[in-house]
This record gives C-alpha cells, sequence and structure tokens, in this order.
C-alpha cells in the first residue's frame, strides 16, 4: 500500500479532475482507516501539490451545502513527474 500522498496524487494520474471530495469517495474504501483522509487534510495536500506544479486547478463550484469545491487536475508535465516517481 503506497502513503497516503501518493496515491493522491496517483489518482489524478487516471481521471480529468478531482475535488477533494471525489478523492476521499475514491481513496476511502483502501484508506477509509486513515486519520489524514478528511477533507482538511485532503485540501492541503492538494494545496501543496499545486505549489509544487504536479497539480493545477481546474475550476470551482459550491457543494449543497454552500461549500466552495475547487476541482484540480494533473496536466502532461504533472502526470509524467507523478508517474516517474511514484510507480504502481
Amino acid at each position: 500500500m503506497k502513503p497516503l500522498n501518493y496515491a493522491i496524487l496517483k489518482h489524478f494520474t487516471t481521471v480529468k479532475e478531482a475535488s477533494a471530495d471525489d478523492v476521499i469517495e475514491a481513496l476511502k474504501g483502501e484508506y477509509g482507516k486513515f486519520k489524514a483522509l478528511n477533507k482538511k487534510d485532503v485540501i492541503a495536500a492538494l494545496m501543496t501539490a499545486e505549489a509544487n506544479c504536479l497539480l493545477e486547478e481546474t475550476r470551482f463550484d459550491l457543494d449543497d451545502a454552500g461549500n466552495l469545491r475547487v476541482y484540480y487536475r494533473a496536466n502532461e508535465d504533472g502526470a509524467a513527474t507523478i508517474n516517474k516517481y511514484i510507480k504502481d
């Protein structure tokens, strides 16, 4: 099993885009018992990946509760870097 942050990054190499909620939903089967698989920590991981040019924001909207939801994607260079360092 990969570390959670690696799994988060690797998820973006398999989808067009995703929000923190999407990541949590996708990973909860394997990582559901991890304390860091929560919205606050996943958002922090996504923002760190964006700051390191692995991910980029694609759009944003409001969820049903009126909270901001930001979507990210791995561009071609970001996905190549992720795949180079994090093997399946």
